[in-house]
């Protein structure tokens, strides 16, 4: 009889380990597009902002994870709300491929710009391949960087990575996106499907008030 309360208590510390979890990696995703953003040289070139349809942050994806084969990226994205500010976030998984490990370090930022609606259909998706499914092809570097070359105009999605400083242009291609129930359920109290949350009137949550006033600071398209 002992056992039942024991494994409820776990049960609890589990969920609110969880969710402090997921408080501190969007804590974590707001620093890294901030820091992204603020970088005048070696930013995401802001045309390419300006045409996004919507944009993926995953801070700190595991080098160690990469190499067994297990998920190894948890983040979040939002879309255009009707091309005037932002939605409310939704947690996305990255598995497999590769992620730039190749600039150094042990962790790596990833961040990705969709671009077109038939990219951010497939981001609503429960699951899809960079470079397989979607057409993915490495971005540019720098706020000024010209954006008229035929790889950023036909591509669905554009993708960076940072590591010990470093920010560039990786290809992600072989890499899996999957939507994170787990994360939604923890920012929402609910469970919600990203395309719920992205095209439904969901209210984001206070956890994420800092990462969309950032992306509406640098483009709102009002």
């Amino acid at each position: 009889m002992r056992m039942i309360p024991l494994v409820l208590a776990a049960s609890v510390s589990f969920v609110w380990a969880d969710e402090k979890g997921d408080v501190e990696r969007m804590s974590r995703a707001t620093e890294v597009l901030q820091e992204i953003m603020q970088a005048p040289d070696k930013g995401v070139p802001q045309p390419l902002l300006d045409k996004a349809e919507c944009v993926v942050v995953v801070p700190g994806v595991k080098k160690g994870a990469f190499i067994v084969g297990a998920k190894f990226g948890r983040g979040y994205f939002t879309c255009r709300k009707s091309g005037v500010g932002w939605s409310a976030p939704g947690g996305v998984r990255v598995e497999g491929g590769s992620v730039g490990f190749q600039i150094g370090g042990s962790e790596t930022d990833v961040l990705m710009l969709v671009m077109n609606k038939r990219g951010a259909d497939r981001l609503l998706s429960s699951k899809f391949t960079l470079g397989g499914d979607a057409s993915v092809a490495a971005g540019p570097v720098g706020r000024s960087a010209t954006a008229e070359t035929d790889a950023y105009l036909t591509a669905e999605i554009l993708t960076w990575s940072r590591s010990r400083g470093i920010f560039a242009g990786v290809s992600l291609s072989g890499a899996t996106l999957r939507q994170d129930l787990d994360t939604n359920q923890n920012l929402y109290g609910k469970p919600l499907t990203n395309k719920q949350i992205i095209q439904g009137d969901v209210k984001p949550p206070a956890v994420a008030a800092d990462f969309i006033a950032m992306l509406n600071k640098y483009s709102s398209r009002k």
